[in-house]
């Protein structure tokens, strides 16, 4: 992987820089006052400078130097006596800085509101907690570093003013070796500001991407393994890895140059007055003068400088990616990755206008599980025919659990309304027109045949032997004993317990049955038999997928993902959705490839359909899914 283009980056960093500035000036301007306040009362601070250095100068030289041990104290008493006017300037300093400081907070806060509430009126879809963070956090962070900023520049200006001053006022030509190395250094720890910001982001964008990553690479070990995509994940890893190793580099290496500008700063002023000192001292400048200059430099000038450079390096990077989140533009609705409306607005327009009614409709039904969250149904039409088969394929959390509980009415949609054979769901006794089974089946103790006859009391010996003979409960069956042998859940295996639901919904025979991931537990030709004898039953099925081949038998396939739905066949699907296309290459193939080639659906070790008893305790093998459910 080549490493990411650097132009792109500065000219993103320099936008950044150029809108933050422009919403500063007049920020700044309506705050003159406070400024030139603060400005006065810094002034203090500028005097303290000046008679730190000058005192100590003429303390040496009119003074003990020359023989004057009083004027020698005097003056050191006028420099020491400087340093409390200073303390009291510090003190109306914060005053001021309050009348700065806040405004700025309280007009990010009304921005981030203003603008959270126009989008979510333009965009009602397309909300996100951005303003959230920002209202609450980033325009804390805001608030400290705009403080912090504020402090050490006004601390930097009037020092190096006073330590400027008083260096003219001690010799001028001390100048000529103080200035150079600071203008030096300072010129190049400005040219690595943009530089070293964009390498910050891109090593935190890096960071981010990786641990994103490895997140979801944990969460999905066990879809990884049955899809057979350890290589890919793990070169995803290694490119990832290799992308936060090269933004580590660029930033350590212009850490390296900040380092040097530094060091340039405040190292290099005083060891280039102490190596001209004797040339200083040959051309008129006195002991006094080179201690004072001195004092300047290592008492004033350097601690402002490695304060300034600190401050701009840490905190000056971070509150200029904070204040341009306030000022650039929010991001628009995300588009549609499988070629559907952008809106999110489902289709099945596939729906035959003429013939029986359908046994279940969705007529623009929308369902969010709460008043601000993002709807996971979005305006959803969708309509199931009698004797129809529909299968529902789509990533980890795109709603087709939500879309089985809606359609069986456990869950009320937020827009729109679900009917049965034309009319709204009724609000009791729905177990009269649909079942619903949910991947984690339920078992109580009791006998089997209790437990088979639990939503059809009156199930004949006959109707349950066929019910046996369809989905191959033989096993389980010979394993008990008898229909009336006790059933203990927790001696069941997950494999066993969903067998007996099947049982349960097939005796019961609704018009509408939905299976939730109810064969998840089972072996691919368990799975292959029990659906297909849902399927020769009068009523529609509605089957959220497990593998391929239990989409490949369906009449049609809905593909979701969140909001935005595509309906057809397999063939269809395969040409005109890309999410569709991307899960199926997720799929091994499992019983599809032998008949084509002419063989039984059975796999190795299994006999009339009946899962390999040698393979588990209850001959269904619990086996994982091979794609993210």
């Amino acid at each position: 992987m080549k490493p990411p283009h650097t132009a792109p980056r500065t000219a993103r960093r320099n936008g950044a820089l150029t809108r933050v500035t422009r919403d500063a000036r007049p920020f700044l301007r309506a705050r003159t006052g406070t400024v030139l306040r603060l400005a006065g009362w810094s002034l203090l601070e500028f005097v303290q400078t000046f008679l730190g250095g000058f005192g100590v100068a003429r303390a040496l030289d009119h003074g003990f130097l020359a023989g004057r041990p009083l004027t020698g104290l005097l003056w050191l008493a006028v420099a020491a006596v400087a340093v409390l006017p200073a303390q009291l300037a510090t003190r109306r300093v914060f005053g001021r800085l309050a009348d700065l400081v806040e405004p700025l907070r309280d007009g990010l806060v009304r921005r981030a509101v203003s603008r959270a509430l126009s989008g979510a009126l333009a965009h009602p879809a397309g909300t996100t907690a951005r303003s959230l963070s920002q209202v609450t956090h980033q325009s804390e962070i805001a608030r400290d570093g705009w403080a912090g900023l504020v402090l050490t520049l006004r601390s930097f200006v009037f020092t190096v003013a006073g330590a400027v001053a008083g260096l003219l006022a001690l010799e001028p030509r001390l100048l000529l070796i103080v200035l150079p190395p600071l203008i030096l250094g300072a010129a190049l720890f400005l040219a690595t500001l943009l530089p070293m910001a964009a390498r910050q982001r891109d090593y935190l964008t890096a960071d981010e991407a990786y641990a994103a990553h490895a997140g979801k690479a944990a969460a999905d070990l066990r879809d990884i393994a049955a899809a057979g995509a350890a290589d890919r994940t793990v070169a995803e890893s290694r490119d990832l890895a290799e992308d936060q190793v090269r933004a580590a580099r660029s930033l350590a290496r212009w850490s390296g140059v900040r380092v040097v500008a530094l060091a340039v700063c405040g190292r290099f002023p005083p060891l280039l007055l102490l190596l001209g000192a004797p040339w200083l001292l040959r051309n008129g400048l006195t002991p006094g003068a080179l201690v004072g200059a001195l004092t300047y430099l290592t008492q004033a000038l350097a601690p402002a400088v490695q304060a300034l450079m600190t401050m701009l390096s840490t905190v000056g990077g971070r509150l200029l990616v904070v204040l341009d989140r306030f000022t650039d533009a929010p991001p628009p609705p995300a588009e549609d990755k499988t070629g559907g409306k952008a809106e999110g607005k489902a289709d099945d327009r596939r729906a035959p206008a003429q013939g029986p009614a359908p046994v279940a409709e969705l007529p623009a039904v929308t369902f969010a599980y709460g008043p601000a969250a993002h709807p996971v149904l979005d305006r959803l039409c969708l309509s199931v025919a009698p004797g129809e088969h529909l299968a529902v394929v789509g990533p980890s959390g795109s709603g087709k659990s939500t879309l089985a509980a809606v359609l069986a009415g456990v869950e009320a949609p937020t827009g729109g309304a679900v009917l049965w054979h034309g009319r709204p769901v009724p609000g009791a006794d729905a177990t009269s027109v649909r079942v619903l089974l949910p991947q984690h089946a339920y078992v109580f103790t009791g006998s089997l045949r209790d437990n088979l006859r639990y939503l059809r009391p009156d199930a004949s010996d006959r109707s349950i032997a066929a019910m046996i003979d369809a989905l191959g409960l033989d096993p389980l069956l010979s394993r008990l004993g008898s229909l009336d042998a006790a059933l203990e859940p927790d001696r069941l295996s997950q494999g066993e317990r969903q067998l007996v639901a099947l049982g349960r919904a097939y005796l019961a025979a609704r018009p509408l049955t939905i299976l939730d991931e109810a064969t998840s537990r089972l072996d691919p030709a368990a799975e292959t038999r029990a659906e297909r004898a849902f399927a020769a039953l009068p009523g529609a099925l509605v089957v959220v997928a497990h593998r391929l081949s239990s989409a490949r038998r369906a009449d049609r396939i809905l593909v979701m993902d969140g909001p935005r739905t595509r309906c057809g066949t397999s063939a269809e699907l395969l040409r005109t959705s890309a999410l569709y296309r991307d899960l199926a290459g997720l799929w091994e193939p499992d019983e599809e490839p032998r008949r084509k080639n002419g063989e039984p659906d059975e796999e190795p070790g299994r006999k009339n359909g009946e899962p390999d008893s040698r393979l588990h305790g209850s001959g269904v093998i619990s086996t994982p899914p091979p794609w993210p459910v």
